[in-house]
C-alpha cells in the first residue's frame, strides 16, 4: 500500500505536526515539522482524525536538524523535538502559545512574546523520571506508549544524574522513580512509585521526607523528595525573573497582602515578594508545605495547606498563581478574583490550559496584557508561560 504523502501546516501542543489526508481529516505526524511534506505510516484511525509517524521527508524545513541523541532512533519519547533548530523549537512554542489563547482563551490579538533565552540547552534537568524496564534497569517511554526504552544516558540531564542512570536497578515493586540531584553540592534524593525500597544503586536519601539544598540565585531551599521544584535552578530563576518583570517594581504595588498560590516550596514568595510584604501562601502538597515554613522562615509570611480552591480568599494586593497543568480551572480562577487583587501573573506549563484559564479570566474580569514565553525545556515541546493578567478598570 502506497504510503500518503502530507503537507505539514503547524506544529502543535503536543509536538506533533498537523497536516490533512486526501479525504480532509487532520492527521497528527509524529517527526513532522512546518512546511514540510512528509510520507506517513497511519497508527490510529478515528472518524475525524489520525494519527501517524513521518517515514521518510520528502520537503525538509531548512531548520531540520540530525537528532544528536542516539536513542530517537530508539524510541524515546522524552526529547520530541531534537529533530528541529533551538531557533525553530522557540518559533513553534511562542505560536503554540498564541494559538492557544486565541482558539481556546477567544482572544483577538494577544501580546505575546518571546523571553529570554538561556544557552543551556543539554545538561540542565536537574530532576527526571525514569520507568523500570526489563531486567530491572531504568529507561523512559515511548510515546504515547508504556513501554520502556532502557538508558544509560540523558543528553538534557544533569552529569550527576546520568552518573545514577548507569547504576540504578529496580525491582518489581516499582513502577516510575523520580530522581533529583542539588547543583550545590550533588547530592541525590529519589521517590519510588509506588512507595518501595526495592531500589539499588542510589544513595540512601530515598522517599518523599528525603531532602536536599537548592540555589536560586543566591538563597539557598529546602526541597523535599515528595515537593514539586523546577526542572533546573536556571528554569527557576528565568520564572522568578519573569515573574518579577510581570509585576514591576513592587513599590507600585497597592498595599494589602501579596498571595502566592499553589506556592510548592516558596520560590515566589521568597524571591519575588519584598521582605517587607506579607505574603500569604497556599499550597496542598504537605512536603512542601513543610519547605516553605522553614524557607519562609526569615519572612512575613503565612503558609497556608490547602487547596486553593478551598481557600477563603479575602482582599489582597496582587496574586502570583502557578497551577499543575490543569491549570486553574474555574474554581480557582473564582478564588483568586475573589481576592479583587490588581494584577494576577500567572505561570502556565501547560498552553491548552492557559487559553481556558485566560478565558475564564477575561469573563471575571481580568484581562490579558501580556504573554511571555519561556523554553525551559529544550529539545522538547514542554513549554512554560507567564501571563500578566490586569483587572479590568486599571489598564
Amino acid at each position: 500500500m502506497t504510503e500518503p504523502e502530507v503537507r505539514i501546516e503547524k506544529v502543535v501542543a503536543e509536538g506533533d505536526g498537523l497536516g490533512r489526508l486526501p479525504d480532509g481529516r487532520v492527521v497528527f505526524v509524529e517527526g513532522g515539522l512546518p512546511g514540510e511534506v512528509v510520507s506517513i505510516r497511519i497508527v490510529k484511525q478515528s472518524r475525524d482524525y489520525a494519527r501517524a509517524v513521518a517515514v521518510e521527508v520528502l520537503e525538509a524545513n531548512p531548520d531540520r536538524v540530525e537528532p544528536p541523541c542516539r536513542y530517537v532512533s530508539r524510541g524515546c519519547g522524552g526529547c520530541d523535538l531534537q529533530h528541529a533548530s533551538v531557533a525553530l523549537q522557540r518559533r513553534i512554542k511562542v505560536d503554540i502559545v498564541r494559538e492557544s489563547l486565541v482558539r481556546i482563551g477567544r482572544l483577538a490579538d494577544p501580546d505575546v512574546v518571546l523571553g529570554p533565552v538561556h544557552n543551556e540547552l543539554f545538561g540542565y534537568r536537574t530532576t527526571i523520571r525514569v520507568a523500570r524496564g526489563e531486567g530491572g534497569q531504568v529507561g523512559f517511554r515511548r510515546r504515547s506508549s508504556h513501554d520502556v526504552v532502557p538508558v544509560t544516558e540523558c543528553l538534557v540531564a544533569h552529569p550527576t544524574l546520568n552518573a545514577a542512570l548507569e547504576t540504578v536497578r529496580v525491582g518489581s515493586e516499582v513502577d516510575e522513580i523520580a530522581i533529583r540531584v542539588s547543583s550545590v553540592d550533588d547530592a541525590i534524593t529519589w521517590w519510588a512509585e509506588p512507595d518501595a525500597h526495592d531500589v539499588s544503586g542510589l544513595s540512601d536519601l530515598g522517599g518523599p521526607d528525603a531532602r536536599l539544598v537548592e540555589r536560586v540565585f543566591d538563597r539557598d531551599f529546602v526541597v523535599s523528595a515528595g515537593s514539586f521544584f523546577q526542572s533546573s535552578p536556571v528554569a527557576a530563576e528565568a520564572l522568578v525573573d519573569a515573574v518579577r518583570r510581570a509585576l514591576g517594581d513592587p513599590r507600585t504595588w497597592p498595599a494589602g497582602d501579596v498571595v502566592d498560590a499553589y506556592s510548592g516550596i516558596g520560590l515566589f514568595a521568597a524571591l519575588v515578594v519584598p521582605p517587607d510584604r506579607h505574603v500569604v501562601a497556599i499550597e496542598s502538597n504537605s512536603w512542601a508545605c513543610a519547605d516553605a515554613r522553614e524557607n519562609l522562615s526569615d519572612r512575613s509570611a503565612t503558609v497556608v495547606e490547602s487547596r486553593v480552591d478551598d481557600w477563603s480568599p479575602h482582599d489582597c494586593a496582587v496574586v502570583i498563581a502557578d497551577p499543575a497543568r490543569d491549570g486553574l480551572r474555574a474554581s480557582g480562577v473564582e478564588v483568586l478574583a475573589n481576592t479583587k487583587a490588581a494584577v494576577i501573573v500567572l505561570v502556565s506549563c501547560d498552553p491548552a490550559s492557559l487559553g481556558r484559564d485566560a478565558r475564564l479570566l477575561d469573563t471575571a474580569g481580568y484581562v490579558l496584557d501580556q504573554c511571555e514565553v519561556l523554553d525551559l525545556f529544550p529539545q522538547t515541546h514542554h513549554v512554560e508561560a507567564v501571563s500578566r493578567f490586569v483587572r479590568r478598570g486599571r489598564l
